[in-house]
């Protein structure tokens, strides 16, 4: 395992709502939720902190679609090497389905 280290900051109580609410809907611990976020800005080629606006989206699932959602990002990240997490994962099915639904409005056109 990696070597660690606690890094605490005092944020504003409803940040710190926000976090607490997305990383229970993530069903991460803290320590989880806040690398990957930290892994992703660094690491997902957005090195800077823009102010670029954004939402939750959050909303339950059943336990069983969860079980087969990290039983395939297990899987890919076995077969590619590369963790994806649940947020990207959810995400690049988003964008995969809106940038089908603009190509077909296109050529509707």
């Amino acid at each position: 395992m990696a070597e660690t280290r606690n890094l605490c900051a005092q944020i504003p109580v409803d940040l710190h709502a926000k976090v607490i609410e997305e990383k229970n809907a993530l069903g991460q611990a803290l320590s989880e939720y806040i690398t990957n976020i930290l892994k992703e800005h660094f690491e997902g080629g957005n090195k800077t902190m823009a102010n670029t606006a954004t939402k939750t989206l959050a909303f339950q699932i059943s336990e069983e679609l969860d079980q087969r959602i990290k039983n395939y990002l297990a899987a890919e990240k076995e077969r590619t090497g590369k963790k994806v997490s649940q947020r990207e994962f959810v995400v690049g099915l988003i964008i995969q389905a809106l940038d089908e639904y603009d190509a077909a409005k296109q050529s509707a056109e």
